[in-house]
């Protein structure tokens, strides 16, 4: 199901999910009480530059589908804003937790 936006449903990915060879960056969206459902998370990469958007679960969850590299994971909710880091290089999960203040 998706949000009306186009991005497809969000849910959480367990660390022994079969990535089936890809890159794959998941993590929670969360604040001071909890997860951010809703919130737009944006993957940009290695030069700042957007590469794709989705819109977090109720819970907070997303997914994006990367090549190798590095990568910056960042947020955005009416409540505030973050983002996170990461460096990927074989593919597999690499949980990307992003806190908004």
């Amino acid at each position: 199901m998706s949000d009306g936006c186009g991005a497809p449903a969000q849910t959480a990915t367990p660390a022994d999910t079969d990535t089936q060879g890809q890159v794959v960056l998941a993590g929670k969206v969360t604040g001071n009480d909890g997860p951010l459902g809703g919130a737009y998370v944006r993957l940009l990469n290695d030069d700042g530059d957007f590469v794709g958007e989705v819109q977090a679960s109720a819970d907070g969850d997303f997914r994006f589908y990367a090549a190798s590299g590095e990568w910056t994971v960042r947020a955005l909710h009416a409540s505030g804003s973050g983002e996170a880091s990461v460096r990927t290089g074989e593919p597999g999960l690499y949980e990307v937790p992003v806190t908004v203040n």
